[in-house]
């Protein structure tokens, strides 16, 4: 049993589709407190359908934050983030930060390393740069720390390397001094096994078809732009290819799907490594009522 004082953050981390969102509106009925985003694609305006954030009747029973609060076109990194979540950190209100980009949590709870701002400059040429290239380009320290496979961190550590003449590896080596120590709060990360969690992508990539995934896609078409931040949410390429008739509704279907469940196993993978030492809920057979202990 894990307990939940009502006085400390919770911090919840999980992989796509394993109901974090459920579990923090769970506490957040329960005690009080709210809900602020830690996923960096939730973040952006265009796309909450796809990208699978709280709905409207969700956001309607308890305070939310840090969803759809960047425009569509705009650009949001780990230290914006770091920067927009402070302010929770010090209000009257108990957060409850959830999300499934771990470096956000983790970097919350380990420290901010002291990495000067990339110019726009860097970062435009980042955005047309060839991913293959960028990877090329980084020290072998850093590159072996990276999913490489994600384009969004892999060109955050190239922009860094460019910039400072510094790697990644070299910058998260220095002192950093967290916002939120691990220890001053309560810290989930949810263990949701394949077996259970690839139904439940299936399951959700129709709910999000019922809820108009479609004519989200079709109000976004006129202003795409596959080098916006918010255009690498899993998908948004695939049912924008789908709305011009390149793939069918099929194949739209089967490959959103296995891209989600590649991703769920990349953070399972990461939150493994980094999160070893948080608490650990098996969700896929736990009751909340009995998995949770709330306290004043």
């Amino acid at each position: 049993m894990i307990d939940i004082h009502a006085d400390k953050p919770v911090l919840i981390a999980g992989p796509t589709a394993s109901g974090k969102s459920a579990l923090a509106l769970h506490i957040a009925q329960q005690q009080g407190g709210i809900i602020v985003n830690a996923d960096a694609l939730q973040a952006y305006q265009g796309w909450p359908i796809l990208s699978a954030q709280p709905s409207a009747e969700e956001q309607r029973l308890a305070p939310h934050a840090l969803y759809g609060a960047v425009a569509y076109d705009g650009a949001f990194d780990l230290g914006d983030w770091i920067a927009a979540v402070t302010p929770y950190l010090t209000q009257g209100t108990r957060p409850i930060i959830v999300g499934g980009t771990g470096l956000f949590l983790s970097t919350l709870t380990s420290g901010l390393s002291p990495i000067p701002p990339i110019p726009d400059d860097i970062r435009q040429a980042g955005n047309i740069r060839d991913l293959a290239e960028m990877i090329a380009a980084l020290d072998p320290e850093t590159r072996d720390t990276l999913d490489l496979h994600n384009r969004m961190r892999v060109q955050r550590a190239w922009e860094v390397l460019t910039h400072t003449g510094h790697g990644m590896a070299y910058w998260h080596a220095l002192p950093a001094s967290p916002l939120l120590p691990a220890e001053n709060a309560t810290c989930i990360v949810l263990d949701a096994p394949k077996d259970w969690l690839t139904p439940r992508i299936a399951q959700r990539f129709d709910l999000m078809m019922d809820m108009g995934l479609l004519d989200e896609g079709r109000a976004m078409r006129p202003v795409w732009n596959p080098q916006h931040a918010s255009s690498k949410t899993i998908g948004a390429a695939d049912l924008i290819d789908h709305l011009d008739g390149k793939i069918s509704a099929n194949d739209l279907r089967e490959t959103i799907t296995i891209k989600t469940r590649q991703y769920a196993k990349r953070q399972r993978t990461w939150f493994r490594k980094r999160m070893a030492d948080w608490h650990n809920l098996p969700i896929s057979s736990t009751d909340l009522s009995t998995a949770l202990r709330f306290l004043p």
